[in-house]
């Protein structure tokens, strides 16, 4: 897939069983695996989450200019996380550059990172239950994008649909990851080195709890 594509339309009976809800998270084993994924590359991970934060900073104080810029390098770089986590879980040779793969999906990660920015902030406004439905509901959009090239309306849709069925769990699985970051945070900040790699990799273990395995081009 190249950067510039929309991505690609792919056939929902693909998720038939996921549409009907027939799927079961385990959010402690996912952070259970996450850590697991984390300590086993750990110079990697810590080394990539530098780098996002350095870019964090770099630029958070350069207004419009700098929202721009994160605007544009979030989704790709968050999937960076899980295209390393996808390719550790299926066994395949993972290097450094792998985290930058994310970028060979950029339009459709940045018009589904911008689209899933804008629909939760209005529903936050809109008496704010229906930004807390939609920003849960969205978890596996970035993911189904890099899994699957799939361009990102699709990739939004499917993943509210899915996660609609048991919406509750993944609350408590999105809160629980909130509460590990929150440590981190709490931890001078430096613990956000540890935190978001391992919940970045949480949740990519999830989404396979899910949506199962995936031979994709990552």
């Amino acid at each position: 897939m190249e950067p510039f594509d929309f991505g690609r339309k792919i056939d929902p009976s693909a998720f038939e069983a996921q549409l009907a809800g027939t799927y079961h998270i385990d959010a402690g084993a996912a952070l259970r695996k996450g850590w697991e994924m984390f300590t086993s590359r750990v110079g990697e991970f810590i080394g990539f989450t530098l780098l996002v934060l350095l870019v964090s900073a770099l630029t958070s104080g350069r207004a419009i200019g700098g929202s721009l810029i994160v605007s544009l390098v979030a989704a790709p770089l968050y999937a960076g996380y899980q295209v390393a986590a996808f390719r550790i879980m299926s066994g395949r040779e993972f290097r450094f550059g792998d985290f930058f793969k994310g970028f060979g999906y950029f339009l459709p990660l940045l018009l589904a990172g911008l689209a899933i920015s804008l629909i939760v902030a209005a529903g936050i406004m809109l008496l704010i239950i229906p930004g807390i439905y939609l920003s849960v509901a969205y978890l596996f959009a970035l993911n189904l994008v890099v899994d699957h090239g799939m361009e990102f309306w699709q990739a939004m849709e499917t993943s509210r649909k899915v996660v609609t069925k048991h919406w509750f769990a993944i609350f408590w699985f999105t809160l629980l990851m909130s509460l590990v970051n929150l440590l981190g945070i709490a931890a001078l900040g430096v613990g956000l080195l540890v935190t978001i790699p391992v919940t970045a990799c949480a949740t990519a273990v999830a989404y396979r709890q899910i949506f199962g395995e995936h031979d994709g081009e990552w």
